[in-house]
């Protein structure tokens, strides 16, 4: 993993007392999968960081890194029909 990714990655983490240990931005009650949603409809970045003042871009790069990482060890299988 390079300096870069490790950097973004840091700022993702799970804590038991926060959302029930979702994943979440530095700390704050915002889950990884809120800003995917958002991303996901198409709502852009400058108005996700308007709406949560608290995050910075690098938060959004790191939930979307946060998100490859986890289907990159993903395995798909052939199911016989």
């Amino acid at each position: 993993m390079n300096p870069l990714e490790q950097n973004l990655l840091q700022r993702i983490e799970a804590n038991p007392k926060i959302l029930a240990g979702k994943p979440i931005v530095r700390g704050l009650r915002i889950s990884v999968e809120q800003i995917l949603k958002l991303l996901a409809i198409k709502t852009s970045e400058t108005d996700i960081l308007a709406n949560f003042p608290e995050l910075e871009p690098e938060d959004i790069q790191a939930c979307l890194l946060y998100a490859s990482r986890l289907v990159e060890g993903e395995k798909v299988y052939s199911i016989a029909s």
